[in-house]
């Protein structure tokens, strides 16, 4: 068997293992702590947080599940309680979901930026959003859907499907969250499912309490020497220490006001075939309030990284090395 048919095997195995973990339904996750995603119209300063004005996320579905499943959103207008108000309420996303060949195997998919065929694969459903107020707060339903009606991946021995948000007009920020679900009405995961993104543009807490510490998890596959995190618009808020099961803590750089900021760090053997952990510390002392920030990360050949909602092989835990000094 080759190494590569090794490696399949593998990567199969850790998505359809740990069944409680691995239910990655919810986007944000529970494991990550990140209370939305975040899109804002393309008339807004890149300063409010966001670098493109479009957010892509890709699910996965096992093969064997065959049954109709349903693509749901939270809040998905643009404007009342959730979403960020830019002097007032005049902002359009359309929310896209695409499936067949090429909705992810396509080079511009796999890409962070929303630029020639990120669109790529077979449009199954679309619609446009703005304010609405029977959706405040309320959850959207795309669906059902035919499993069989994604792209199947043999690496993750499931169909895959992507959405896309993307802002059309407007300079609001629309906060929002999805779930992938068996039901219609209600959120019922699908065993072994899990979702994912390249680059991801989120909402910082409005709390800078130790408990709330987003986390985000991004995948080291074979082959990965070391990797480069970009991040942008942090404003300084905070720390970024990333965990793994070699590392107890590594500081790395944040970004400032409207700034990009990146830098390397080598991967460790035993790092290979698992997730890190991406954790972000709020600042402590004066509250730094609606940080929407941004962060994609890529390996020694510039391909980017995964990011799973529920990560691969569950939560790194540091595991120390215990040294044993022989009696003199």
């Amino acid at each position: 068997m080759t190494d590569t048919r090794y490696i399949q095997i593998f990567i199969v195995l850790l998505l359809t293992a740990l069944p409680g973990r691995m239910s990655g339904q919810a986007v944000p996750g529970p494991d990550e702590n990140i209370p939305y995603l975040i899109t804002f119209g393309p008339e807004a300063s890149t300063s409010w947080g966001d670098d493109d004005f479009s957010q892509t996320f890709f699910f996965t579905i096992p093969v064997d599940y065959k049954d109709p499943f349903y693509i749901r959103i939270y809040d998905p207008d643009i404007g009342g309680k959730t979403d960020e108000l830019n002097n007032f309420w005049n902002t359009r996303m359309v929310y896209s979901v695409y499936g067949g060949k090429g909705c992810y195997t396509h080079p511009d998919a796999k890409g962070i930026t929303p630029a020639n065929n990120y669109k790529s694969g077979t449009l199954l459903a679309t619609r446009t959003f703005g304010m609405d107020n029977k959706l405040d707060e309320k959850w959207f339903t795309f669906g059902p859907f035919n499993p069989a009606d994604g792209e199947y991946y043999q690496k993750f021995s499931s169909n895959v499907f992507k959405i896309i948000c993307d802002g059309i007009s407007g300079d609001d920020g629309n906060l929002y969250r999805y779930f992938l679900s068996r039901r219609s009405d209600e959120n019922v995961p699908i065993q072994g499912a899990n979702a994912f993104t390249y680059e991801y543009t989120f909402r910082m807490w409005n709390n800078n309490d130790t408990s709330f510490v987003s986390h985000i998890y991004p995948f080291i596959d074979s082959g990965c020497v070391y990797i480069k995190q970009k991040n942008f618009d942090w404003d300084d808020d905070g720390d970024f220490i990333i965990v793994s099961v070699e590392r107890k803590g590594q500081d790395m750089p944040l970004s400032s006001e409207d700034d990009w900021v990146e830098d390397r760090m080598p991967i460790l053997g035993a790092e290979i075939g698992k997730s890190l952990d991406f954790r972000f510390y709020k600042r402590r002392g004066e509250l730094v309030k609606n940080n929407n920030v941004v962060i994609s990360v890529e390996n020694q050949y510039g391909e980017n990284l995964q990011f799973f909602s529920a990560p691969i092989g569950g939560v790194p835990v540091y595991k120390p090395r215990l040294k044993v000094t022989p009696k003199k």
